[in-house]
């Protein structure tokens, strides 16, 4: 929110004599970090973050409030002169209790234009002004004071306005000239013909002021937060009047803020008073919170006083009694955040500075407990799934509808699914609008991504809930998948990728998963990519022992040799892998694999070429040239007893 440094001032002088830093970081403190400051024509504005909870401090004067109880310093009074009240002009209905006080004022306009300095206030704070005095004063009281108000052609309304519930059905063309359907749960203002704005969010383009306007109805009431939340929501219409209102606006305000709107038309439009009156009442004021020492010293950390912290809250507006124990706190009418102990304690803290708090270490009560056991078995499979060459991802929680749709989920789960209980009723986007059903078509996004930046494998792993839609709601089930996508060759030029990956994550499953486990591998099309998503509980637990096969290993090191042969083209491998590697049962043969594979040109025909690859290695001793050479031979002999000839 946009804070304008005179404004501000005027609200509280003693703002005037802070330097800009000075007044950032004072706001910051109070927990209203400035994210920009900006200078405008004649004047300098600040960018103000305001939390969810503090619809109060949305105006200047809310702003001000804060601000005049952490310097001690005096605000300017608001007391504008009493609009007197007679007889009702337009009778006003309240059935509704979203709507418990409606103030209003019939006037006829005079001659007159907004204020030039009214304009450039407007202006300063990114509100173009319409130099319609009606529209413009509603516009500078809502930055000034945060209570919104609203002036209606009151030539244009037919009949008595009442404040209901639409029909569901109805229309009603917005000032920002959208037709909107309203449903029944929307509070409208309507008279007789029908709705003429939606309650606390917009007014309606059939009622709106214009230069042809002569007599105004003005509108300053309260309505129900969660109910203008709901309208705004609905129809995607968030205004400056719904962003106060539905965060809590100050009822009191109401028949203020008429006052003020009556003012000004008269003092900028020469307008002249037809009638004021009031319908409904001030709804139940906010009950008294009772705030013990020891709850004070508790949350403080220190002991604190009662009578600080009564000079505290009676700084901020809230009425104190103070007993030896204890104090009963009445908070002000605009404060609807002050509901428990905790918000007072709070508040004093807020308003003493953060900085004032001691830093001390919590009191240790115990042991730390231990921690859960499918935690712990999360972690442990983590690990294992690590050593094993796979990669530990993190993917969103919410997928799009065509993600969802295709794969089923883990085994177990594909039966009583309504997706239509895993979707968000407000989602960031329609890509992120479902829980997940399934952990597989995220890792196939990764790993489409990763190979697209020249990855040559890929070894992935997920473990996070996916869900399942109940009549009840979604319910979350453990559940972890693998992927493997890319390159991966045993050394057969005849097997096929896929099949060998495969093979490959069976092994994978068998070691990590429970004995008598249904581990289906499915093997998907696409880049050679085979995939597996099972529940958590079909793992083993972290105490479980997994004993591996011992494999000694040598300390001397490897010689490779390659050999580069032409074979007939019905030769399978394994029969080349059987002879030659009986023909070298005696040598330090440790691996052979097919390194490459050629069927191309230069090659006579009925032949094709392979490059074998042989891997010697001794356990007791550093091999020699002379009987790798021997063993070479021997090899190539094999080779050629089979049709095999060296390829030049």
């Amino acid at each position: 929110m946009w804070i304008e440094r005179a404004a501000l001032a005027a609200e509280l002088p003693a703002a005037a004599s802070l330097a800009t830093r000075e007044l950032a970081e004072l706001l910051a403190s109070l927990g209203f970090p400035v994210d920009a400051v900006e200078a405008r024509p004649g004047t300098e504005v600040l960018d103000v973050d305001i939390t969810a909870n503090r619809g109060d401090a949305m105006s200047h004067r809310g702003m001000a409030r804060d601000l005049a109880a952490r310097l001690k310093a005096p605000m300017a009074p608001l007391a504008p002169p009493p609009t007197p009240e007679g007889a009702p002009k337009v009778p006003v209905h309240l059935p509704d209790p979203g709507c418990p006080i409606y103030a209003t004022a019939l006037l006829t306009l005079g001659a007159g234009e907004t204020p030039e300095a009214v304009q450039a206030f407007l202006a300063a704070l990114g509100a173009s002004p319409k130099k319609l005095p009606a529209v413009d004063a509603s516009n500078e009281l809502l930055h000034r004071y945060g209570h919104p108000t609203h002036a209606f052609d009151a030539d244009r309304i037919h009949g008595a306005v009442t404040v209901r519930r639409a029909v569901a059905g109805e229309k009603l063309v917005t000032l920002d000239g959208v037709t909107r359907t309203l449903a029944a749960e929307d509070l409208v203002i309507a008279d007789e013909r029908g709705p003429i704005a939606l309650a606390g969010v917009m007014g309606g383009e059939a009622t709106k002021v214009t230069e042809a306007t002569r007599r105004v109805l003005l509108e300053s009431a309260w309505f129900e937060p969660r109910t203008v939340r709901a309208s705004a929501h609905r129809h995607g219409l968030h205004s400056d009047a719904s962003q106060r209102f539905g965060r809590g606006a100050d009822p009191a305000m109401a028949s203020v803020a008429r006052d003020l709107l009556v003012q000004r038309l008269q003092a900028w439009a020469g307008a002249t008073l037809e009638g004021a009156w009031t319908a409904g009442a001030l709804p139940a004021t906010v009950p008294t919170v009772t705030l013990t020492a020891d709850l004070l010293t508790r949350v403080a950390g220190e002991p604190l006083s009662l009578a600080e912290a009564a000079g505290t809250l009676e700084a901020l507006g809230c009425r104190v009694t103070t007993g030896s124990e204890a104090m009963a706190v009445q908070p002000p009418t605009w404060r609807h955040d002050l509901g428990i102990p905790e918000d007072l304690a709070e508040e004093v803290l807020r308003l003493r500075g953060y900085a004032a708090i001691p830093s001390v270490l919590p009191p240790l009560e115990g042991p730390p407990q231990p921690l859960a056991p499918e935690y712990l078995q999360r972690q442990a499979l983590a690990r294992r799934l690590a050593h094993l060459g796979f990669h530990q991802t993190v993917t969103y929680g919410f997928v799009s509808p065509e993600m969802d749709a295709s794969f089923a989920g883990p085994l177990g789960t594909e039966a009583h699914d309504d997706p239509e209980k895993r979707t968000l009723a407000n989602p960031l986007g329609v890509e992120y609008s479902r829980l997940r059903r399934s952990l597989v078509p995220s890792l196939v996004e990764t790993a489409r991504q990763n190979r697209k930046q020249g990855q040559r494998e890929v070894r992935l792993f997920e473990i996070a809930p996916t869900y399942r839609g109940l009549p009840a709601g979604p319910e979350d089930t453990w559940t972890v998948a693998l992927l493997w996508a890319g390159e991966r060759w045993d050394g057969d030029p005849e097997s096929k990728p896929a099949l060998v990956k495969a093979k490959h994550l069976h092994g994978v499953l068998k070691d990590v998963c429970l004995p008598g486990t249904d581990r289906k591998v499915r093997v998907l099309d696409e880049d050679a990519m085979v995939v597996t998503e099972l529940p958590l509980s079909y793992f083993r637990r972290p105490d479980a022992r997994i004993i591996p096969t011992y494999m000694p290993h040598s300390r001397f090191p490897a010689v490779e040799r390659d050999l580069s042969l032409t074979i007939p083209t019905n030769l399978p491998w394994l029969r080349m892998h059987g002879v030659v590697r009986e023909a070298l049962k005696d040598s330090a043969l440790v691996d052979l694999t097919c390194a490459d594979l050629y069927q191309g040109k230069g090659l006579e025909p009925g032949s094709k070429s392979w490059l074998l690859r042989l891997t010697f290695q001794a356990m007791d001793r550093t091999l020699v040239s002379l009987e790798v050479e021997a063993w070479m031979a021997s090899a190539l002999a094999a080779a050629e007893a089979l049709g095999a000839k060296l390829r030049a």
